[in-house]
């Protein structure tokens, strides 16, 4: 327990480290559809899969957390690692929260500063 909750803190810090806001279209290594930008930072972090079944799981996500179904993000990271690759690692759940939360919802981002704020 202790050990996933480590995990979870250190996802949190690099999540957290992520801009909330998506690049800027300008850059012409992004393209201008979120999905496509939201693949290619997965992909920065080992999770592959395909581009509008990750994407659907960041909506979902976001539409969990609207609806009241996950009320922390220990419920949306476990939905995650439920819905995703089961060879993807806790810390790659928690990485993928914290770019759904940047892409879809960035203002849910503050499930992610409550876990950080509980574990001092």
């Amino acid at each position: 327990m202790k050990k996933t909750k480590l995990t979870a803190l250190a996802a949190i810090a690099i999540a957290t480290g992520l801009t909330a806001a998506a690049p800027a279209a300008a850059d012409p290594a992004y393209d201008r559809d979120p999905d496509t930008n939201f693949a290619h930072e997965l992909h920065t972090y080992g999770i592959y899969g395909q581009k509008d079944y990750n994407a659907w799981i960041g909506k979902l996500v976001c539409k969990r957390l609207y609806n009241n179904v996950d009320h922390t993000a220990f419920d949306s990271a476990k939905f995650i690692g439920a819905n995703l690759d089961r060879h993807n690692t806790t810390e790659q759940n928690w990485q993928f929260l914290g770019s759904a939360l940047n892409y879809y919802c960035p203002d849910q981002r503050v499930i992610l500063d409550q876990v950080a704020a509980a574990q001092h």
